[in-house]
């Protein structure tokens, strides 16, 4: 439980419904698309983040202490919290964790979890209304938990991908840190694409620019849709997409054609769609007789182009005021370079012109280097009740740190960027 004389009550809910739009948002605001109870609410409403899944919703709400009440003016601060029978949708392996608990005959699962479901980015995770201090709320926070834990028999606690002042907060609490990698791309006022191309060497300049001139080559048109204008159609063929992506490895996608559109719906400024499309079939050569047929022609074709083509790939994005986040995708077919373009190219693009600072394009990927996206440190934070074991994760996590960091410092060297 908390120190005896924390300012602060814990307790624990099962759905973020019961804390109440106006409490969360008091917290939370809106300017991070993940944290926003319109983003969390849809996971659990549509099923996407339940017991069946792995993901069952056990919120921290936190208020003064004496004011144990539900009243939304008595809430100061609320934490995403997860009873995970899992590692499913984590993006931070803790596998091998799991197993030496197993080849023991402990039980891993369940598991306490603070994280934004299905979502690897760094972002709010102790969310606290103004003029709240986040360090007393953190140092309240880990024994409530600890104290949950044993109640409800899980085997640790993990805080993924927290911002630099909750890790700050949390650094003399009992949780050990882990550092991670992720490659995000910064618009440094940049004007144009172009603009961006200059400022690599001449010869990964070249690549990406034959990278973009192959796509337009395979007869790839690529549309972008702001939220509020995303049709039903195009959420059905997304979500088709997007599930591909996981059957072709075997896997079931984690999130629903509903939980789209409902995010559509109650979010709609915060979300981007870009697609690929291509003719079903090729244009007609032009005949060079007089500008004025000519002209006439294009445009005969370009209908009938239009009208002819079909959606073979998406992206869905996500956005604040200064970030763009690339999070979900799929095809129809494996396309060379499609995905380059779609989930990247048209990303930066989108950043340039809407004046986006940087773009955090998702896990892993080391593909992305070469198109300018630098090796960023991410964290997670981790507490085991298990003495021993413990102990033992504490080692792994120093151990592994200074490869992590060399890991970096490698792709850092490779990035396409001019010296000097």
């Amino acid at each position: 439980m908390p120190p005896a004389d924390s300012p602060f009550y814990y307790r624990f809910v099962d759905s973020i419904v019961d804390i109440g739009q106006a409490a969360w948002e008091s917290c939370a605001g809106t300017e991070n698309p993940f944290a926003r109870f319109e983003f969390l609410a849809a996971l659990e409403t549509t099923g996407c983040t339940t017991r069946a899944s792995g993901w069952q919703p056990h919120h921290v709400v936190v208020s003064h202490a004496g004011s144990a009440g539900p009243a939304d003016n008595a809430i100061v601060a609320v934490v995403p919290l997860y009873l995970k029978t899992n590692s499913y949708g984590e993006y931070v392996f803790d596998w091998s964790w799991a197993n030496a608990y197993q080849s023991h005959g402990l039980d891993y699962y369940p598991k306490l979890l603070t994280a934004i479901p299905f979502t690897p980015s760094v972002g709010l995770r102790v969310l606290v209304a103004e003029g709240i201090a986040l360090e007393a709320v953190c140092a309240g926070l880990v024994p409530a938990i600890q104290a949950e834990a044993a109640r409800l028999g899980a085997s640790s606690y993990h805080l993924l991908y927290p911002n630099p002042a909750e890790r700050e907060a949390f650094a003399d609490t009992a949780l050990v840190e882990r550092t991670g990698t992720q490659f995000h791309w910064h618009n440094k006022g940049y004007d144009s694409f172009d603009d961006f191309l200059a400022t690599l060497s001449s010869r990964k300049r070249k690549s990406l620019k034959k990278e973009r001139r192959a796509a337009t080559e395979a007869g790839f048109r690529f549309r972008r849709t702001e939220g509020a204008n995303i049709t039903p159609q195009q959420w059905a063929d997304f979500s088709l997409f997007y599930h591909r992506t996981y059957l072709v490895r075997g896997q079931q996608g984690y999130l629903s054609q509903h939980f789209f559109e409902q995010l559509g719906a109650s979010m709609p400024e915060q979300i981007l769609l870009i697609e690929a499309l291509q003719s079903e079939e090729d244009a007609p050569g032009e005949t060079l007789e007089g500008a004025e047929r000519a002209e006439a022609e294009r445009a005969e074709r370009a209908e009938k182009a239009e009208s002819a083509e079909k959606v073979v790939a998406a992206a869905l994005f996500f956005k604040s005021t200064t970030q763009l986040f690339g999070r979900y995708w799929g095809s129809t077919a494996d396309q060379s370079l499609l995905h380059f373009e779609t989930c990247y190219y048209q990303g930066q693009d989108y950043c340039i012109e809407h004046g986006l600072k940087s773009f955090d394009s998702g896990a892993q990927g080391e593909h992305k280097i070469q198109r300018g996206f630098e090796p960023t440190p991410t964290y997670s934070l981790h507490w085991l009740a298990h003495p021993g074991f413990a102990e033992a994760v504490a080692k792994f996590v120093e151990v592994e740190r200074p490869h992590i960091e060399a890991y970096r410092r490698d792709a850092a060297s490779l990035l396409p960027f001019r010296r000097g």
